[in-house]
């Protein structure tokens, strides 16, 4: 028999199964579930913070910036 007269083997159909299987592996127990979560809830000694006095802490960061710290655009 020479070199030129092998063949390969004709590739066999697989099912849709088999396939998956292959390509992302076998779907085993492992697997985890999803379940809710509750928020997490805030410690009771946690310092209350109004949307007002983050506003007004930022704005006084804000003016307390040096010249050298702002953006300045360059040319």
């Amino acid at each position: 028999m020479g070199l030129l007269a092998w063949r390969r083997p004709v590739p066999r159909a697989i099912s849709e199964a088999v396939a998956y299987a292959r390509c992302y592996g076998d779907r085993g127990p492992d697997l985890l579930g999803v379940g809710r979560l509750e928020p997490p809830r805030p410690p009771k000694d946690a310092a209350a913070v109004s949307g007002e006095s983050l506003r007004c802490a930022f704005e006084t960061k804000l003016d307390n910036r040096t010249h050298r710290s702002r953006c300045r655009r360059v040319e």
